[in-house]
């Protein structure tokens, strides 16, 4: 199994998940030509998807799913909550999940869970491939124990380090918008990151990616250190999936 970042954070984000002949992608929020240009950087194309996943409505996760799912015919996977406020919902096809059930994509298989989050019905996922599991949080404005247990003993972590909270605190955003980053519905700190991660079995840990860095309430060497704090280990070692760059393929073994 193997996973990469197309690019992660406020203008725009989408994870490639592989395992067998199976690939598919978690949010899309680049326009079209933009995923296909991303897309061939790391020798793929939207021809080669399974599926599309989406983990909620906010435009910067789904704003290029109903166009890049009608151009190549794509299945697109979602939360009913999220089917009921996404603006652009023609698709060939379009699957149902719940937060709590399990379902399979080809050589994949697929644990959705629930976080809190200031949308109608968000969910991160975990992937299986039968050997090892890759999980996945952005988005949540507070760790929880239903997390906890999701994401325990992952062979990979894909982890949401949105902001520094002084930065943020002394940053450009409305006292207003502060609020939502920082409450408990809206998105993690480094700090919050880096306490989720001690209360983890990490004994199994291969791969550790920061993500979904805020481009003025972070970067990444605070990132990095408070994840390196809690694990012990060289900041070099933490990866951080860039805006602009993403983060390639990440092998899984």
């Amino acid at each position: 199994m193997r996973f990469a970042s197309l690019g992660s954070g406020s203008r725009g984000n989408a994870t490639l998940v592989a395992a067998g002949t199976t690939l598919v992608m978690v949010d899309c929020g680049f326009s079209t030509r933009e995923t296909e240009r991303r897309m061939a950087r790391f020798g793929c194309s939207p021809e080669d998807l399974s599926a599309l996943l989406v983990t909620h409505e906010h435009a910067d996760h789904i704003r290029g799913v109903g166009l890049l799912a009608r151009k190549y015919d794509l299945p697109v996977w979602l939360t009913r909550g999220t089917r009921q406020v996404m603006r652009d919902a023609d698709v060939p096809a379009m699957h149902h999940f719940d937060g709590h059930s399990r379902f399979s994509i080809g050589d994949l298989q697929v644990d959705p869970f629930t976080v809190p989050h200031d949308a109608r019905e968000p969910c991160q996922f975990t992937f299986d491939d039968g050997n090892r599991r890759f999980g996945m949080l952005t988005d949540t404005g507070r760790m929880t124990p239903h997390i906890i247990e999701c994401l325990d003993a992952c062979d990979a972590l894909l982890l949401e380090c949105n902001h520094d909270a002084d930065l943020l605190m002394g940053g450009p955003y409305s006292a207003a918008l502060k609020r939502r980053v920082a409450g408990p519905l809206g998105h993690l700190s480094n700090a919050q990151a880096g306490e989720m991660l001690s209360r983890l079995d990490t004994s199994r840990l291969q791969h550790l990616v920061a993500a979904h860095l805020s481009d003025k309430n972070n970067r990444p060497e605070l990132a990095r250190r408070a994840l390196a704090t809690t694990l012990d280990c060289e900041t070099d070692w933490i990866g951080v999936a860039d805006q602009e760059q993403g983060l390639d393929w990440r092998e899984i073994s």
